[in-house]
């Protein structure tokens, strides 16, 4: 058996197949997710990796032999496990997945009942160790296992978040990478009157084309390009499990998920005054004014799937947003979704006369970010606290990391949740002021 203790992140797991983690382990650990749960029946879905069929089989080897039922819904993209483990009531579920990594991982991601999330606070580490001992347990009677089909069910409810009626006919560049959002897309567009030009549509668990992360900038060129060249109303990505989604505009110009956040949250104020929307410190004056300007109340969350979902539940926020491109819905069981984002911005188009590059051109022009910088240093804890004592002046937050506030720019420094590294953002009034304090903080951060 493989299962390195370190391929257990804050919010899933997630390791190098089969060097870090095997079919063994899979085993291992859906066993030890029914030791935790304790569920009757649980959703167990996968994504296109090569790895995922085997490790599925394994995983759902463990379960059944513990005596719990499995619903098989084949291949999914994350968002949809947790739809269906909320919409058909069931103990809980997962998926095989390891989301934007590279082809040679795996890895799965768990909810409990709710789609409510299992995270190194919430059990994942528990998890972790029970699987670690190794110990089998086989019930008096196996679990069965039934296939199910929740995609019909999925389009009804992601449809059910804007007006088909008033979306008008766009022509779209569509970038799945590979992944499991092509599938969805295939249905999707019969009820929409949209023209798709499709990017690396097929789904392909090899990823001919490397990580299938559009954060990564080189990621980007292949659907801006195709946006210019088709003259395309806009460009949009999803990564390989589908739960997040990317914007770029019809000049081609790829759109930070934090303007989309802040669009969203306006778009939702307009329909829903007074709610709560959340987002996070790592970049947050255009999502503050904007629900400020619309009625809205803000909340500052910590950054992370499990943090934001489990801040929602308690402020019954309407929504969430972050910068990585997660948007979290309440009426969609307080979860993040990769699909909602594009309908609702499809229908913001058609219904204001405007291109995506008007809609966010008074957040684009007045709010400028560095993007996130990530380095690599000694000591994480030290690093911050030197950074902090030198930028003394400032007003602090420490919501997530160190946030340091002046009049006219701020920034936040973190320690990465899922990898060694440290992350610098950097927001300013002015192009000039954030590249200066962007470089002013490099200096200090690897002096």
């Amino acid at each position: 058996m493989r299962l390195e203790s370190e391929v257990f992140k804050a919010y899933d797991v997630r390791g190098i197949y089969p060097s870090e983690i095997d079919e063994e382990a899979a085993y291992l650990i859906g066993q030890a997710y029914v030791k935790l749960v304790k569920p009757k029946k649980v959703l167990v879905g996968r994504d296109v990796r090569l790895s995922s069929p085997s490790m599925w089989k394994a995983i759902v080897e463990g379960v059944t032999d513990a005596g719990v039922d499995v619903m098989d819904p084949g291949i999914i993209s994350t968002d949809m496990l947790y739809f269906a483990v909320a919409f058909y009531g069931f103990d809980g579920g997962f998926s095989v997945t390891a989301s934007h990594n590279p082809k040679e991982y795996t890895g799965v991601k768990f909810v409990r009942e709710e789609a409510k999330p299992v995270s190194s606070d919430t059990g994942l580490f528990h998890i972790r160790d029970e699987a670690l001992k190794q110990e089998k347990f086989i019930a008096p009677q196996k679990g069965r296992i039934e296939k199910i089909d929740i995609l019909g069910d999925y389009l009804k409810h992601i449809l059910s978040f804007v007006d088909l009626s008033k979306i008008k006919p766009l022509k779209i560049v569509v970038n799945t990478n590979f992944g499991a959002a092509s599938q969805t897309l295939e249905r999707l567009v019969k009820y929409l009157p949209v023209e798709l030009i499709k990017l690396n549509f097929e789904m392909n668990g090899e990823f001919p084309k490397g990580r299938p992360d559009p954060l990564i900038p080189e990621n980007r060129t292949e659907l801006t390009e195709a946006v210019l060249k088709n003259k395309a109303d806009l460009g949009v990505a999803w990564d390989a499990d589908a739960d997040r989604c990317f914007f770029c505009d019809e000049k081609g110009n790829f759109l930070e998920g934090y303007f989309i956040t802040a669009l969203l949250a306006k778009a939702i104020l307009k329909k829903h005054p007074g709610e709560k929307i959340i987002s996070e410190p790592r970049l947050v004056w255009a999502v503050r004014d904007t629900v400020a300007e619309n009625g809205g109340v803000f909340i500052l969350s910590k950054a992370g799937h499990a943090f934001i979902k489990e801040r929602m539940r308690k402020e019954n926020a309407i929504f969430a947003g972050e910068m990585s491109a997660h948007y979290y819905f309440r009426d969609n069981y307080y979860a993040d979704n990769g699909m909602i984002p594009f309908l609702m911005i499809l229908e913001l188009i058609s219904q204001t006369g405007q291109s995506l590059s008007q809609l966010v051109q008074s957040l684009v022009t007045k709010y400028f970010v560095s993007g996130e910088i990530n380095l690599k240093v000694a000591d994480i804890n030290a690093k911050i606290k030197e950074v902090e004592s030198y930028y003394n002046d400032g007003r602090k937050d420490f919501t997530d990391g160190l946030s340091v506030d002046y009049p006219n720019w701020r920034f936040n420094l973190r320690a990465s949740n899922t990898e060694p590294l440290i992350r610098l953002n950097v927001e300013a009034l002015s192009q000039e002021l954030m590249a200066q304090k962007r470089d002013d903080l490099l200096d200090l951060i690897r002096d």
